[in-house]
Order: structure tokens, then C-alpha cells, then sequence
């Protein structure tokens, strides 16, 4: 709600929800946040928060960022407070014990696009003298507003309340991304915008979109729309279209999210050969072409000069600095029976390492993306197999030994995030999200400058076994562990309030419209399998 008249009365008559179930096992609400904020302190004393009197205010920059977050919150705050079961009566509510706004100033002009150097911090205060989210930037603002929303819940009389809270707060890492794998199964926009949804609610600030692989290619490319009509798995129903990237690229901004796309070569490119005849290498077996296709060919002009076309067009319709490059598990097996290729490798000079081709490649890759202006990010098998990277590339780290790789890569003065810890496909019993809370991800030894250069990291859901039935449960809550992991400082490791406040979370992600799975042991929460009403 953006302005709403003041009440000119100092006693407020209003319809609240008081709880009659019965509560044992169920979820205690107590405003507790997640991600835990970097500095909290909290009061007994509570204020109540009514529909029909509060208001959120800008009293410094705003924009559409701003005006659009406070009427989501609104809703998120009052419409999704339903609760089951209860029974309604009148009560009266002092004006001296209400929050009636909350002051918002964003102290810089809003940015169009969130981006690796916002800044997310912002300082909350609630007192008996009102509330007041202050933020440098429209993302800090973003994630203050989250927080604020997370403070509120319902007293055991039946109020929404709020404690009397002072909050600073920034997150520890800049890049705090999840990862979703569009090729393997498809996944409608609507899970995308559940997803993104979810995102907001646990301030993760990056949707790695692993749009394209092997198995299909569903994004419509403007200017090679041939690849998505033969490489997806139906033309009509599973493609993004250009409407539909920009749909979710501008979803992700309002809720100050990066949209991070990765196609990734040179492997891992089935799809794209079935539209671009000439870009897969051919497979020979006994000296014949054995009509098995590998990754893109290295050695020849056109595959360069389509990728420049097609890298462009990617710099123009994605928004974020950064391209994921990919450039994992890349097999040498059909490079290797390849006669044209063999001939290029004596020609250039690369004898039988075929790491050199790849590397070949990946610089002529990385000169094309440095000519559109755009900024790279490569899976850790690139730098391992001895492909020299532009400074500002940003490495991903996938694979075991992850420490070590770590402390490698920084070495050699370029920036990092890591996945390995939290391969959310990796399922089993129990409650898997202490296993991904408790791993810190900087435990290297290397100096201090070798460890800022780790910028975050990302939960990731590869799609073998994932689709639009499951992707949100199997995400979250477990997803959520990784993110406070990310935000928290690095002290923030107590499990016991750890369990307590997952355990609200998940609820409050649930009473959302989030199918969270639980995320402890046996007990209840008041929002499962419930639609609304009363």
C-alpha cells in the first residue's frame, strides 16, 4: 500500500484472526530472519501492524524498483496472513502500540540493473517512534524491505506484530546465485518466476540460467531462430521465447536479481548442431566419418564467425554483464579421430595435446566476448587444462578438492565462486540442509588478498531428475542453508538457531505460495497444503 488516509481516531476498531487449532508440533512463529542480518537487536515489546492503517512511505530516491516492491510487500504482508481455522472478534488496539508506516529512503538514484557491484546493505529500525529502512541503493532497500517483512508475525492473541528491532546489515559475499538447468527438462516461466520468487525471499541475487545443453535448446534466438525449431524438444511449447526471456529478466530487476545465462561450449552442444550443420566436429571411426557428432570444431572460420553473430546478439537481449561460457567436460575423443583436426594440430604446432586446441579455442571465445563488451564466466576445467583467461574472468568451481582449486585459482589473481558444496540434485534422508549450512566456504590457506578475490557462490539443481513437479521442493529449503551460508558473516554458525529459524522460514516460504519441503523432523506447519479462506 502506497498512502492510505490516517485514521483520526486513537483507538482503532478492527477484525483480527485468533488462533483456535490446536498448535502442538506446529511451527512457532516468532519474526525470526533469514538470512540472519550481520547486526540484530530485538525487544520483548511488539507493536501491532493493521491492513487497514499501515503504509510503507519514500522519503528519499524512488522509482518503479520501489513503488512496485511496496505493493508486493503489502500483499505479502496482508493478503498471505490467512490463517486455518480461526475464528474472528473485535479488539481494540491502542494507537500508542501501532506501527502505523514505515519510512523508506533510498539515499542514491535507483540503478536500472542490478548488477556485481551493488550495493545490498541497508540499516532497519523499529521503535515506538516508528520504523525506518535507510539503503545507499534501491537493492539494499530491496533486501530491507524482505527482512522487515519477515519481522512480522502473529502474536498468540491474534495481532500481526512486530518487535521493537535495530538492524544493520550487508551481505558477506556479492555473488549468491542459484543455478537452473532449462535444457535437461524444461521448466515453464511461471516455475522461473516461483523460483525467482523464492530467490527474493532467501536475498539470493543471481539466477545462473543454464538455458541450453546437449539434450535441447529452447531458447529462440532472434537471429537464429532455426536452433530452438530443431533443437528443442517442441518448437511450440517448450521454447523461451525473446518475450519470454525479457519477462523473466525484468521479474528477476524488480526483485533486484541478476539474470546470468549460460551457453556453454565447446562441449555440451549437441542441440545446437541440428540448426548449424557446420559447427560440430564429425567422429571418424577406421578413417570414415562414423556419423557421430563432438564438440564444436575448433579449427575452422565459420564456427568463429558464428559465434560472434550469435555472442552479440546475447550481449543485447541478456542485461547482465556476465556470460557463462561453460567450457566443462570437454572430449578430446572425437578432436582426436578427426583427420582435418589432426592436420591443424601439426599445422599450429600443438603436437598430440589437444588441451592447446582447447585452448585455442576458448581464447578466440574470450576475444569475441571481450569485443562485445561483455564479461566471462568459466566452469574450473578451463583454467585446468591450462587455458590463459582475461583478468576479469570469473572461474566456478565444481569439482572435489574445491579448497585447494580454490586457492589455485585465486593465485593466479582471478576472482572465484564456488558450487561443489551444494549440488541440491544430490539427494538423500534426513535433514541434508546441516550438511550444506556448515561448509564455509573460504578455508584455504592463501592470503588475505587471494581470499577476497572468492566473491560467492551458488546452489545448484542440474535437471536429469527435476522438472516443474519437483524443482520447487527439491530447491528449497535446502537452497536456503547456502544462502545464509553466502550472506551471514562468516560467525554465524549456531544450529540450534539455525534449526529454529529454517524450521519458521520454510513455513513462512509455505504461507507464500513456495511448496518448500520440511526441513526438520516430524511437526506441522499451519500453512501446508492450504489455498487460502478461512
Amino acid at each position: 500500500m502506497l498512502s492510505m488516509a490516517s485514521s483520526p481516531l486513537l483507538v482503532v476498531v478492527t477484525v483480527v484472526v485468533v488462533w483456535t487449532t490446536r498448535d502442538v508440533g506446529a511451527v512457532r512463529f516468532r519474526g525470526q530472519p533469514w538470512p540472519q542480518p550481520a547486526s540484530v537487536s530485538t525487544s520483548p515489546e511488539a507493536l501491532v501492524v493493521l491492513r487497514n492503517t499501515f503504509q510503507f512511505r519514500a522519503s528519499g530516491s524512488t522509482c518503479d524498483i520501489l513503488y512496485e516492491a511496496f505493493d508486493r510487500y503489502y500483499r505479502i504482508v496482508f493478503d498471505k496472513f490467512t490463517v486455518r481455522r480461526g475464528k474472528k472478534r473485535l479488539q481494540f488496539v491502542p494507537a500508542a502500540k501501532r506501527l502505523s508506516s514505515l519510512d523508506v529512503a533510498v539515499q542514491n538514484p535507483c540503478e536500472r540493473y542490478p548488477s556485481l557491484e551493488m550495493d545490498e546493505s541497508y540499516d532497519l529500525s523499529v521503535s515506538q517512534s516508528g520504523a525506518t529502512l535507510t539503503a545507499p541503493a534501491i537493492w539494499g532497500a530491496l533486501r530491507g524491505l524482505e527482512t522487515f517483512s519477515q519481522l512480522i508475525y502473529f502474536s498468540s492473541d491474534g495481532y500481526l506484530q512486530i518487535n521493537l528491532t535495530e538492524i544493520s546489515d550487508q551481505p558477506r559475499f556479492r555473488w549468491r546465485g542459484i543455478l537452473l538447468d532449462t535444457s535437461r527438462h524444461f521448466l515453464p516461466k511461471e516455475i522461473i518466476y516461483q523460483n525467482l520468487d523464492a530467490m527474493a525471499f532467501n536475498k539470493i541475487n543471481v539466477f545462473h540460467w543454464h538455458i541450453v545443453d546437449d539434450n535441447s535448446f529452447p531458447y529462440q534466438s532472434r537471429d537464429f531462430p532455426e536452433m530452438s525449431i530443431k533443437g528443442a524438444y517442441d518448437p511450440y511449447t517448450h521454447v523461451y521465447t525473446q518475450g519470454d526471456v525479457s519477462d523473466v529478466i525484468e521479474y528477476a530487476r524488480l526483485r533486484g536479481i541478476r539474470v546470468t545465462a549460460e551457453f556453454d561450449t565447446p562441449g555440451h552442444s549437441q542441440s545446437w548442431g541440428n540448426a548449424i550443420t557446420y559447427l560440430l566436429t564429425k567422429c571418424y571411426s577406421g578413417g570414415h566419418f562414423n556419423g557421430n557428432y563432438g564438440p564444436i570444431d575448433p579449427t575452422v572460420s565459420t564456427t568463429y564467425q558464428f559465434l560472434d553473430s550469435f555472442i552479440k546478439e546475447l550481449s543485447e537481449v541478456f542485461k547482465d554483464h556476465y556470460l557463462h561460457l561453460g567450457g566443462d567436460e570437454v572430449s578430446f575423443d572425437c578432436w582426436k579421430s578427426n583427420p582435418n583436426i589432426t592436420d591443424f594440430m601439426k599445422k599450429m604446432g600443438f603436437g598430440s595435446d589437444y588441451s592447446k586446441l582447447e585452448n585455442h579455442y576458448m581464447a578466440k571465445l574470450l576475444e569475441i566476448v571481450d569485443r562485445h563488451k561483455t564479461g566471462a564466466v568459466v566452469w574450473q576445467d578451463v583454467i585446468d587444462n591450462g587455458v590463459q583467461l582475461h583478468p576479469d574472468t570469473v572461474v566456478e568451481i565444481w569439482r572435489d578438492k574445491e579448497q585447494a582449486e580454490l586457492a589455485k585459482v585465486t593465485a593466479s589473481g582471478l576472482r572465484a565462486i564456488l558450487s561443489s558444496p551444494w549440488y541440491l540434485d544430490y539427494i538423500g534422508y534426513g535433514e541434508q540442509w546441516e550438511s550444506y549450512y556448515k561448509y564455509e566456504p573460504i578455508n584455504f590457506n592463501g592470503t588475505d588478498a587471494q581470499k577476497a578475490l572468492v566473491i560467492g557462490g551458488e546452489a545448484c539443481l542440474w535437471a536429469e531428475y527435476v522438472d516443474s513437479t519437483n524443482v520447487i521442493s527439491r530447491l528449497w529449503p535446502r537452497a536456503s542453508a547456502v544462502a545464509e551460508r553466502l550472506w551471514s558473516p562468516k560467525t554465524v554458525t549456531d544450529m540450534n538457531s539455525a534449526s529454529s529459524r529454517i524450521e519458521e522460514h520454510r513455513c513462512r516460504m509455505v504461507r507464500r505460495g513456495i511448496n518448500a519441503e520440511p526441513a526438520i523432523g516430524p511437526g506441522f506447519c499451519p500453512y501446508e497444503a492450504y489455498s487460502g479462506g478461512e
